[in-house]
């Protein structure tokens, strides 16, 4: 197979898309977390606790997220100028190692989207709780 100058320059829109898309995440993700550490030092609720853990992993998974697409990028680059100066081969290996350090950014991502659905569920239990204790205030 032969690569062209024009193939690995294909991923960079895909890569640029990916960085916006996981920088708009990790800011969310900042964001909550002052809110929550706010709530509380105020009101020391076990749940916003576990919520604040679930989001520190997230956190996590979104540095090493954008690390693997901007070295994804690099890669990109790396055999773009390789191709450029002739190297056929390494170009395609590098193209091929920005094509692996992609997906494990998307891998890491999809991990990222299901531990979103734990931090939500934390949610949802903090609303049953509180549910909960209105349905006994108006019992009693």
């Amino acid at each position: 197979m032969s690569l062209t100058l024009s193939t690995p320059a294909l991923l960079f829109p895909a890569i640029a898309f990916l960085l916006i898309a996981y920088t708009n995440r990790y800011l969310a993700i900042a964001r909550l977390m002052r809110e929550l550490k706010a709530n509380w030092k105020q009101e020391h609720s076990p749940l916003q606790l576990r919520q604040i853990q679930w989001l520190q992993r997230r956190e996590l998974l979104i540095r090493y997220m954008q690390t693997f697409a901007i070295a994804s990028m690099f890669c990109c680059v790396l055999s773009l100028a390789l191709l450029f100066f002739g190297s056929q081969q390494a170009g395609g290996w590098m193209f091929a190692l920005a094509l692996l350090l992609m997906a494990l950014s998307l891998a890491i991502s999809l991990r990222d989207i299901v531990l979103a659905g734990g931090a939500l569920r934390i949610e949802l239990e903090e609303l049953q709780e509180e549910l909960r204790a209105s349905e006994a205030d108006r019992k009693s």
